[in-house]
């Protein structure tokens, strides 16, 4: 596991000594995403800086690595777990390895089969490729977007980089997009292929790219997500399901450093880590909540981990642990993500990094298996299915009449709008006339649907809750889930690896109907049952609730000073309305509505721009402690 920057220019000439030293620079700053080795590659046309995380033999991995008498040259960040029987069938075509890494495979295959090599490839990955003979970089990014690849095209270079931090460095005029800031607040993540830098783009998911030394660049798509429902019976599909998991598994395991597991309390997690210990006895299981009562899934972890008889290390996270790490937590992101999950999810790194190099983790089963308590809503809905438009056009009317907050309102707004119209993803944080108010310039053509009708158009053909699915697997699960999974655990230099997102195993859960997903009152419903004679009796159908995270509470009271002053402080004035932003705190904090998503999705912009924009080292424990101590008046805070 590693990072990487480079780039690509037309003109032919060698690198200079500052240029090598930006390069070493831009670098050097993700040494966290690889703290072994550092290695670097230039010619006349491009550059490439590399930072190794050691899972396998240090020496056969080093990077960048060439092949074929240096005509190719690679930097590569991921696993590609099928790389030792890739390796048996190149060498049965007369290609040769110096090494035992699955980079220089990747390679290889790229040499034989040019871009034809992604079809074979089965794990994740962001690389990129120069042909020094033909003069043309080849880069690509995995199926689901588990590892992270950023572009920026500027001063005739093409920018390829594991982190965008690494091209902060290069430039200092960086700008907000006042798009992306529109679509953050409405799904609280920017979606792709944007960042909030106006010049920074990602690669999409499933994409390649080519770039020939004088020519543009193309970007071409690969592979994209799609459902085919099969008639084949339950019995059949829950042994697919169990086949192509375990299978999955032991390919994640493959490691020659020990490899730990993230254990929560649901059945994603568990049925990881009970595959994994038929291949690992002595797995390590890690777990973390908060000292606030029903904010905690440690004493449920650590009964699962006793019913599957291994060890589990868990922490419990303060208020005083969260404010001193949250600037860290913003930095690492790159770009705003106010999911609060990121919270707890960056301090089980924390702990496994001290016993382990290498994780599993269960994300992608929510999307790939419907476990999200949000796609039930399609069947308690299903009456206004049989309701002409008008009758829905008076009962919208009707609705819209109800004072906020009264029973039935919202069911019947919801019942009497399209799915397209009412569903952007699992997280709906602003709508559109909320952002008119908080927005200094609001622009009705960045409305959310700019971002999911393409989706929606792709979608067309499946139910409602395929089409939620299809949502959240394009655009939520890329854009925050493998966002703060790659960014949280790349802080602590600790490599996740996400055996539901393995192509075997969307192969079998693209073709579950929704009445496999959705069923029995509960959601997953063919996973449970397929895992159900491994996993313990207390998780398997116990709700699911993710990272609760307090911010809510915290909000009202131990935070409270601080989200003032660090509004007051805050040189955003020119993208959002201040005023706006005080007023739902402070009716958050009076108890007359919970705002918290609101003020949360809020306050992490304003850290980021401080962080990033203003490049202002954020203040943050000085008030916290004077809070504790009894300053609790947001002005005496502001003035101190």
């Amino acid at each position: 596991m590693c990072g990487f920057i480079g780039y690509i220019q037309d003109k032919n000439e060698e690198i200079s000594e500052i240029e090598y030293n930006n390069l070493m620079n831009m670098n050097r700053i993700i040494t966290h995403r690889g703290p072994d080795d550092e290695g670097y590659y230039t010619d006349n046309h491009v550059r490439f800086g590399f930072r190794r995380l050691s899972i396998v033999d240090l020496q056969s991995g080093h990077q960048p690595l060439s092949f074929e008498d240096h005509r190719y040259w690679i930097i590569f960040n991921g696993e590609i777990y099928n790389h030792v029987e890739i390796r048996n069938q190149l060498t049965q075509v007369g290609l040769t390895f110096k090494t035992n890494s699955d980079t220089e495979v990747l390679l290889a295959l790229y040499a034989y089969k040019k871009e034809k090599c992604l079809e074979d490839l089965r794990g994740m990955f962001s690389f990129v490729i120069w042909d020094k003979q033909d003069k043309e970089l080849f880069s690509a990014r995995d199926r689901f977007g588990i590892k992270p690849l950023y572009m920026m095209q500027k001063n005739e270079k093409v920018y390829f980089a594991s982190e965008q931090k690494s091209l902060f460095m290069e430039y200092s005029d960086n700008q907000v997009n006042r798009e992306s800031l529109h679509h953050y607040l409405s799904f609280q993540y920017v979606p792709e292929p944007e960042t909030m830098l106006l010049d920074v783009h990602k690669v999409q998911p499933g994409h390649y790219i080519r770039k020939k030394v004088g020519q543009p660049l193309e970007v071409t798509s690969y592979w994209e997500p799609e459902f085919h429902v099969s008639t084949t019976d339950a019995q059949t599909q829950m042994k697919q399901i169990k086949k192509s998991l375990h299978q999955s598994v032991k390919a994640h395991m493959r490691s020659d450093v020990p490899v730990g597991a993230f254990l929560s309390g649901g059945i994603d997690s568990t049925s990881i880590v009970a595959i994994a210990k038929k291949f690992n006895p002595a797995i390590k299981t890690f777990t973390v909540g908060f000292e606030r009562e029903g904010y905690s899934e440690i004493d449920v972890a650590k009964e699962t981990a006793e019913a599957l008889g291994v060890e589990n290390i868990h922490y419990k996270i303060t208020p005083e642990d969260f404010i001193n790490e949250l600037s860290r937590i913003i930095w690492h992101m790159d770009d705003p993500v106010a999911d609060p999950a990121a919270i707890p999810l960056y301090f089980v790194a924390r702990e496994a990094s001290k016993h382990v190099k290498v994780v599993l983790s269960g994300e992608g089963a929510d999307e790939l298996f419907g476990g999200y308590n949000i796609y039930r809503e399609p069947q308690s809905l299903n009456s206004f299915n049989y309701l002409p438009a008008q009758a829905k056009t008076m009962l919208t009317s009707f609705a819209n009449m109800l004072p906020e907050g009264t029973k039935g309102k919202s069911f019947i707004e919801r019942g009497c709008t399209a799915i397209e119209d009412r569903y952007l993803g699992n997280a709906k944080i602003y709508n559109e006339q909320e952002k008119r108010k908080i927005l200094k310039q609001y622009e009705s053509k960045f409305d959310f649907r700019k971002v999911t009708e393409p989706f929606y158009q792709k979608a067309k053909k499946y139910d409602d809750v395929k089409k939620m699915q299809y949502i959240d697997i394009c655009t939520w699960m890329r854009g925050d889930i493998l966002v703060k999974a790659d960014k949280m655990t790349m802080a602590h230099s600790l490599e996740l690896r996400v055996p539901f997102l393995d192509k075997e195993v969307f192969t079998i859960a693209s073709q579950l109907s929704t009445t496999h997903n959705i069923s029995n009152n509960t959601t997953k419903y063919l996973l449970r049952q397929a895992m159900k004679e491994v996993i313990p009796s207390h998780v398997l159908n116990r709700k699911k609730l993710g990272f609760p995270v307090p911010i809510r509470h915290w909000l009202k009271d131990e935070l409270y000073p601080w989200a003032y002053q660090l509004i007051s402080e805050s040189q955003m004035d020119y993208l959002l309305n201040k005023d706006e932003i005080f007023k739902l705190l402070e009716e958050h904090r009076t108890g007359q509505k919970d705002y918290s998503r609101k003020i949360w999705t809020t306050l992490v912009f304003i850290l980021w721009h401080q962080l990033f924009i203003e490049n202002k080292e954020v203040k943050s424990m000085k008030n916290f402690h004077r809070y504790k101590q009894g300053a609790d008046d947001p002005a005496e805070l502001q003035n101190a």
